[in-house]
């Protein structure tokens, strides 16, 4: 089958690199894709959110199955979009309806869907502008750090923890008089857990399910988990402290309630579930929904899948995922990603990268790169993602290690710490 992967970062070129194992893809397309999936696919020029181009391209491809990689195209209702039209409702979509994609949409939503089917999570209330002095009394009824969150896609950064009582009154404030724009019309207030975060991944039909490796990523730009929240610095799967028991509680209190909901709720919803998770102690709590596979997560969590790709999201569609195997590499993966200078804040792009073909004992995932004339070249802030397997987490993180040394790009920087909180456990 011919099959069509929508976005262009290190996710899609590791979606890229897994279908393209599998027998049965004949004819491979990533849009817009970068200088990585050029190599394994064909990339087109189209924009993911225009619907009636990706539609057009799928008919005149002749594309039986599209992978959407990121969130954007499935909050705006990409899956209905194609369901809705005669000669595009028969293309396998993976990927929520506009309804399922909620769960990351609205924070607001994903905490009353957590509410509905008692499913452990911190406490919380939703405020807008109108209710602003509202929240700022709901926030003095809670202990410091205070956790605000916009209710809508704000690209990873429409969270803030704060421990100052009056900064946070004051930026919730900024956000609801639009610091992220309409994500922020409204802000969800959570209670603070104090934990360890790790990652569960989940692919559903809406009926049954098969739960991926766990990984953890590592968001922050400085070392010690310090300075701005990025879109993820490196990655390790599985979590080592993901233990037999942790996972039976994840399972029962979270993953099967939150599959079990969507069938209640008659959410047509096949695709990831990416549940953001944070242990407390001993106990498992939500932190978010995402809707689609996590970026630098998924280039820990596809490379440790054996099975075929193809037929696990073939079963996906046809509502028949009970029928899948699920076999896992037992090695660790760790992924450690290379970003330009100045990122998250202001960087400079075009920058040519070397010694892309010396990279040997791991796998090099491209992220914002594209090709220019006989270059790569860097074309976003994180740029590379360097996986590599090991015994364990320590052995495989040696690896990208040495692998980040043999690359070169103006002003390339990666934390040195990947992992850093892990021994701690």
């Amino acid at each position: 089958m011919n099959i069509l992967i929508l976005g262009s970062g290190g996710r899609e070129h590791t979606f890229a690199y897994k279908i393209s194992q599998s027998t049965q893809c004949d004819k491979l397309f990533v849009a817009p894709g970068n200088a990585g999936t050029a190599q394994i696919a064909e990339n087109m020029d189209l924009n993911p959110i225009d619907f009636a181009a990706v539609g057009k391209v799928a008919l005149e491809k002749e594309i039986s199955m599209i992978v959407v990689g990121p969130e954007d195209p499935l909050v705006k209702g990409i899956v209905d979009f194609f369901a809705k039209d005669e000669a595009l409702k028969e293309i396998q979509i993976i990927g929520p309806s506009a309804k399922g994609a909620l769960l990351e949409g609205s924070k607001e939503r994903a905490k009353e869907f957590m509410a509905m089917h008692n499913i452990p999570t911190a406490a919380y209330a939703s405020f807008s502008y109108e209710s602003l002095e509202a929240g700022k009394k709901f926030l003095e009824t809670l202990k410091p750090p205070y956790v605000l969150k916009a209710d809508g896609l704000a690209a990873g950064k429409g969270v803030l923890i704060l421990d100052d009582l009056d900064e946070a009154k004051k930026e919730l404030e900024n956000m609801l008089s639009g610091k992220f724009g309409a994500a922020s019309e409204k802000v969800v207030i959570e209670e603070f857990l104090d934990g360890i975060e790790l990652s569960v991944f989940v692919l559903t039909d809406g009926k049954n399910y098969k739960i991926l490796p766990t990984a953890k990523d590592y968001k922050r730009i400085g070392e010690g988990d310090t300075g701005l929240n990025t879109g993820g610095m490196g990655a390790v799967s599985p979590v080592p402290f993901a233990d037999d028991i942790l996972m039976s509680k994840i399972e029962e209190r979270i993953v099967k309630p939150t599959v079990n909901g969507l069938g209640k709720e008659e959410i047509d919803y096949k695709g990831f579930i990416f549940i953001g998770l944070i242990k407390v102690g001993e106990e498992p709590f939500v932190i978010e929904y995402n809707v689609r596979m996590g970026d630098p997560e998924t280039e820990v969590v596809l490379p440790r899948l054996k099975s075929d790709l193809v037929e696990l999201f073939k079963l996906t569609w046809e509502g028949k995922l009970d029928e899948a195997t699920l076999e896992i590499d037992d090695r660790s993966a760790t992924t450690v990603m290379l970003v330009s200078g100045g990122y998250p804040g202001s960087y400079e792009k075009n920058k040519v990268i070397t010694g892309i073909s010396e990279v040997s004992d791991s796998i090099v995932f491209h992220a914002g790169t594209k090709q220019d004339r006989e270059n790569v070249v860097t074309n976003g802030g994180r740029v590379i993602a360097l996986t590599s397997f090991g015994e364990d987490y320590k052995k495989a993180l040696k690896k990208s290690y040495q692998s980040a040394e043999l690359l070169q790009f103006d002003k390339m920087y990666f934390r040195k710490d990947i992992g850093f909180d892990l021994s701690q456990e």
